[in-house]
């Protein structure tokens, strides 16, 4: 009679197991763990003051040195304040594309898309990648109206002020600093929970020190410093990815590994996962599931999934967690300034090719490190609990079981690539709105360029130090990673058709934009209430997180604001607005007239750019969102080999977007990279003031002005200085 096999490790036979779980053949220790990290970090404490606190000071360096040499080396202008909060208006293709996936890649984007790979399978990467990335490809649309209508915007609640008045644009201000807040919260709940669980600096001391190294820089440079140093950022980015998803699939292990760990991991039944997650083999002190019955450990079938597999996109709770994730990142792009900064610094020819390029080279870093990392944590069944999961630790315990103490320091500095360049995109964006929407349009609209520059660098400072306080706050209320980001949509989800509308449709009312931007809110937060209530029966942190509850509220927050907007501007208050007296209404503060030359404002080839754009992201956003998901509804459960052609598919993808992003914008400014060497060279060898002969010329803005205002900016620091002078 055969012996039936047995799971043994350390000594102790796990009852009614025959296989064990693949990670305890290559690390026993991790049998009888309720945690992965368990309160020992894998690093020391000195390793993340030498990232938080070191990449800060180096990144400051690194960019005060690069405007430095842009400055004198390629002749280009000192910063006056329109220069540090748009780039001068010509940034390209590349750069924009690089920006676009420094700022769009969070600390989620890296953590919490592995934790719904852990919960969900194969469609939580999925649906994170394609739920985020649309609204991407559609903000190009946008982007491209505001240089037709608009390029002398500053801000989009200047945009609001100057189309529908005083009351939109203090509504619109409010959601856009909320947007803000919301984005900062995340980076900093997500990298201080990691910085804690990698090396055990206190979570209340690295909230505070993470965004000192944004302040630093960002004061420093203003946004072009920014674009600069979140170009590096993204190249780190995509070497740590591209190293993580060739050491999952290439080198450690192959996708049929995967694949049958996976089909091992559902395999087991609740008794077996109930002793597998015990201290003794038996089921005592069982920790595979919580007080409330819930699953806490990666073991057994997936519920709401086809036959309970992580291998489909037949999965009803990764469905509900991508309608969430559309409608959450809606507001996310369409609220938050910084996407708009980005659209504002952008060349009217490179804006709208620069935010589709971006969308697409984005979606790998999502999927490609979700489809490695996280199926990875479920096939191996490291012991990871939901807790752990929930605060987006599932890289960081991956990286560390796979490449000991070195897979930590890479996932530490990739997340910390990802916090700086999207802390530094919401530090200028806050300080932008605050420096031209409060501080000019309220308080002194007589600024000059040198006291807006002070305001935005006041600002970051004082932004940095509330985000900071502000982050060890939501987390003493119990709040992770992955609450904050459900939660997101039903905050600012209203604020997103009105703003569509006020750029590409020209009866949107004003009056109608406020009430659906309020209205929608207060239905939102009211249903989600509502919804806690009758799913659990009672309101708390938890039963206000779960996806249906969170799923109502988005929604009510996007559909019910539209549904409020549409009809009072077609039916109470309808307009008909002529959007070429827009840009009229917007002012410059200092004659920095760069990017708005006649080249700039060529309206046949705004036309083309819109029309280019309109049509391929609209393409793009079906194929993702709709033709994806149904192509791999006939696979039901994957097959062996058809999941090895989605995991190439996710490889092939992250090493397509990490070459692209990495050379583009070099190729692109070959001629400026060129102009500072040349102009090194000269220096080097004497020829004094020959950087000169480098300088661009400064374009002609051929924008029709108000009549006063030409005599207005004519010379508006002289004044200034005689009045301080006295």
């Amino acid at each position: 009679m055969d012996e039936i096999p047995q799971c043994t490790v350390n000594g102790i036979d796990v009852v009614g197991v025959e296989v064990c779980p693949q990670s305890w053949e290559e690390n026993p220790d991790y049998f009888g763990k309720d945690s992965y990290f368990g309160g020992a970090p894998p690093l020391s404490e000195a390793i993340g003051y030498i990232v938080v606190l070191g990449f800060g000071v180096f990144f400051s360096i690194f960019t005060t040195v690069i405007v430095y040499m842009d400055k004198v080396f390629a002749g280009n202008a000192t910063i006056t304040s329109e220069h540090f909060n748009t780039a001068g208006r010509m940034v390209k293709t590349g750069l924009t594309a690089s920006v676009i996936v420094s700022q769009w890649t969070w600390a989620a984007t890296l953590l919490q898309s592995s934790n719904v790979a852990w919960q969900y399978g194969v469609s939580g990467p999925f649906w994170y990648a394609s739920g985020a990335t649309i609204q991407v490809l559609l903000f190009g649309v946008l982007a491209i109206s505001l240089k037709d209508v608009a390029p002398s915007a500053h801000t989009m609640c200047e945009i609001v002020r100057a189309r529908w008045g005083k009351a939109a644009h203090i509504t619109f201000l409010i959601f856009a600093f909320l947007a803000n807040i919301i984005v900062t919260s995340m980076l900093l709940l997500g990298g201080a929970a990691t910085v804690a669980a990698l090396t055990g600096m206190k979570y209340e001391l690295a909230s505070f020190l993470i965004p000192w190294g944004v302040i630093l820089y960002t004061s420093a440079g203003g946004l072009k410093a920014t674009f600069m140093a979140s170009y590096l950022h993204t190249m780190i980015i995509f070497a740590v990815l591209i190293t993580m998803i060739t050491i999952v699939y290439i080198k450690v292990y192959s996708s049929n590994q995967i694949y049958a760990f996976l089909d091992q991991t559902v395999s087991y039944t609740a008794d077996q996962c109930t002793n597998i997650y015990s201290t003794d083999g038996a089921g005592t002190d069982s920790f595979f599931l919580d007080a409330n019955d819930k699953k806490q450990m990666a073991c057994g079938p997936v519920s709401g999934n086809s036959q309970g597999s992580y291998l489909t996109m037949l999965s009803g709770d990764g469905l509900m967690f991508g309608i969430i994730n559309i409608v959450g990142n809606f507001g996310t792009v369409f609220v938050d300034q910084s996407y708009w900064q980005s659209a504002i610094a952008a060349r009217p020819s490179s804006a709208a090719k620069g935010y589709l390029l971006g969308g697409i080279c984005w979606f790998a870093i999502p999927f490609s490190l979700a489809t490695s990392l996280g199926l990875a944590s479920t096939a191996l069944m490291l012991p990871i609990n939901a807790g752990e999961a929930g605060s987006g630790l599932v890289p960081p315990a991956v990286a560390d079981h796979l490449l000991g103490q070195a897979g930590s320091v890479l996932i530490l500095v990739m997340l910390f690539m990802a916090i700086v360049s999207t802390g530094s995109a919401e530090s200028i964006a806050v300080s932008s709105l605050i420096a031209y929407d409060i501080y000019r349009e309220y308080f002194n609209p007589d600024a000059t360029g040198k006291q807006i520059l002070m305001i935005s660098r006041i600002v970051i400072v004082a932004f940095g130090i509330f985000m900071g306080l502000f982050s060890i706050a939501l987390n003493a209320m119990g709040l992770n990673l992955g609450w904050v980001y459900l939660f997101m949509g039903v905050v600012i989800g209203s604020a997103v058709i009105p703003l569509w509308n006020m750029m590409t449709w020209d009866k949107a009312s004003g009056k109608g934009a406020v009430i659906a931007a309020w209205g929608g809110f207060i239905l939102a937060i009211t249903g989600w209430l509502i919804g806690a209530k009758v799913q659990s029966g009672s309101v708390s942190v938890s039963t206000l997180g779960t996806n249906e509850v969170m799923l109502s509220g988005n929604l009510i927050a996007i559909l019910s604001s539209g549904l409020i907007h549409y009809v009072y501007s077609k039916f109470i208050d309808p307009q008909d607005f002529d959007f070429s007296t827009l840009d009229a209404n917007i002012h410059l503060v200092e004659q920095d007239l760069s990017g708005l030359g006649a080249e700039q404002q060529d309206k046949d080839e705004l036309r083309r750019a819109k029309r280019w754009i309109t049509r391929r992201g609209y393409l793009l956003t079906f194929v993702l969102i709709i033709v994806w998901p149904l192509l791999s509804i006939p696979a039901q459960v994957f097959t062996e080999s058809y999941f090895a052609f989605w995991v190439l598919v996710s490889i092939a993808w992250g090493f397509g977007a990490a070459i692209t992003i990495s050379f583009l914008p070099l190729f692109e400014s070959q001629d400026e990279i060129g102009r500072v060497f040349s102009g090194m060279f000269n220096y080097l060898t004497g020829r004094k003031g020959d950087a000169e002969e480098y300088a661009e010329e400064e374009p002609v803005k051929t924008l029709d002005e108000p009549e006063p205002e030409p005599a207005a900016v004519e010379d508006p620091a002289e004044p200034v200085k005689e009045a301080e002078t006295a």
